[in-house]
């Protein structure tokens, strides 16, 4: 199916607008491709247009399309463990903290 066959009205996208939307992703266009683009983005913004028209209106707001629900812990403090027990199995150690190698 070419590009244009889903929408009924393709918008105007000029030359200018391909260019500029290609120096803000910074690719480069061959001059061949810039007539490609611009064909492509006048459908794409055709088939937006379109679902626009769509009415929905009486339709909740979702932020996804299935009811998630985060599960989360309870935020209660507990004893953590000996600083000492933790630090024995360090293979290097500075103090009361880990020495590990300089990462630049």
């Amino acid at each position: 199916m070419g590009v244009g066959v889903l929408c009924s009205k393709p918008m105007t996208i000029e030359r200018s607008q391909v260019e500029y939307l290609a120096r803000l992703a910074r690719i480069s266009l061959k001059e061949e491709e810039i007539e490609t683009y611009r064909v492509h983005l006048a459908s794409i913004l055709a088939l937006v247009e379109t679902l626009e028209e769509v009415d929905v209106s009486g339709i909740e707001e979702t932020a996804h399309v299935q009811n998630l629900q985060n599960i989360t812990r309870s935020d209660v403090v507990v004893q953590s463990r000996d600083k000492e027990d933790i630090l024995a199995n360090a293979p290097d150690r500075k103090g009361d903290m880990f020495a590990v190698p300089r990462v630049i």
